[in-house]
């Protein structure tokens, strides 16, 4: 798949996540097989850019290119304005969050809320696209709720606009992440536009990356929830679209080795007492699938040292008889 001049080993990308797409997990998920990898989304509100959070979101040092990086905000002079300041520290990409539907970003009519106002929409894309000189790409939603399915009208929007690509997530704003992902709609857009439509929502196995490829004509696939704590989800995806087989799991030694690197890689991004904390909802998700993990998780969360939480990670793989993640 092809994005703007640039075209990447494959069609899996990793999806913008808060909290969870920093850099050290868009590496890991890169080398995990990963075609790409995009930002957690940076705010249009300048005053925040020089906080801590938001320098750390705008760190890509050592990174896999291209760079993408997602803005979110309702102003188009701020967004276009966001959208250079992103690419003066080594932004190759800009994509623009039309797809979050966390309260906190739709109340003050941003992320998803947008699809709302499709003036509002063409203002924004063509004041972005019309600031930077790199591809700049969208995210967005079946609509804002079930009834209210307007992502075919944006698309075409984007596409006038000059979007080099567009990823559309199965549900609606009102939907949040409840029920099943449909893909009808996703189906609908790609018969509607000629930019690379990347189709997103569930993609949580191989079986299931296929199957949406096949029902959707899509030209990329974006996994977002179920990359955490299985990063080894895009090869085994890349595995089964290759092949036509089904890899085979990471054994216990690789999860455990993983992890560790992850952990790592977390305490010399963000420090010790950040990466300690960062960490914990990482080791959960790893974990997730294992049996009889309760007590571990109760003593994952007290720890306050690097070298406590290794050592406790450590003792529980040790004491692991089973894979982690069978489900």
């Amino acid at each position: 798949m092809k994005i703007g001049p640039y075209q990447l080993p494959n069609r899996l990308i990793l999806a913008p996540m808060a909290g969870v797409t920093d850099r050290p997990f868009r590496s890991l998920c890169i080398r995990m097989g990963a075609g790409m990898a995009v930002s957690e989304m940076v705010t249009s509100n300048k005053q925040l850019w020089h906080t801590r959070k938001t320098r750390l979101r705008l760190d890509h040092s050592g990174e896999q290119l291209p760079r993408s990086v997602q803005i979110a905000g309702t102003d188009p002079l701020q967004m276009a304005e966001a959208a250079k300041f992103n690419v003066d520290r080594g932004a190759q990409i800009i994509d623009i969050n039309m797809g979050c539907p966390a309260r906190k970003v739709c109340n003050v009519m941003a992320g998803s809320a947008l699809m709302k106002n499709e003036s509002l929409v063409a203002n924004i894309l063509d004041a972005v696209v019309n600031a930077v000189d790199v591809p700049v790409t969208l995210k967005t939603r079946t609509g804002w709720d079930p009834e209210n399915r307007n992502a075919v009208d944006i698309a075409r929007i984007a596409e006038s606009a000059g979007i080099q690509a567009l990823a559309v997530h199965g549900r609606t704003r009102a939907c949040g992440y409840q029920g099943e992902a449909e893909y009808e709609t996703l189906k609908a857009v790609k018969s509607a536009v000629n930019i690379p439509v990347i189709a997103n929502g569930d993609i949580d196995s191989p079986s299931r990356a296929a199957e949406v490829l096949k029902l959707t004509g899509a030209d990329g696939l974006m996994v977002g929830r179920a990359a955490q704590g299985n990063p080894w989800i895009f090869r085994e995806i890349n595995h089964l679209l290759e092949n036509g087989n089904i890899l085979a799991p990471p054994s216990l030694d690789e999860v455990q080795n993983v992890l560790i690197n992850h952990l790592e890689n977390l305490y010399d991004f963000y420090g010790s007492y950040m990466g300690v904390r960062i960490a914990r909802k990482h080791i959960g998700w790893y974990c997730r699938h294992h049996p009889n993990t309760d007590l571990f998780k109760q003593q994952i969360v007290r720890v306050e040292s690097t070298s406590e939480q290794l050592d406790l990670v450590t003792e529980f793989f040790s004491n692991s008889t089973g894979g982690l993640l069978a489900a």
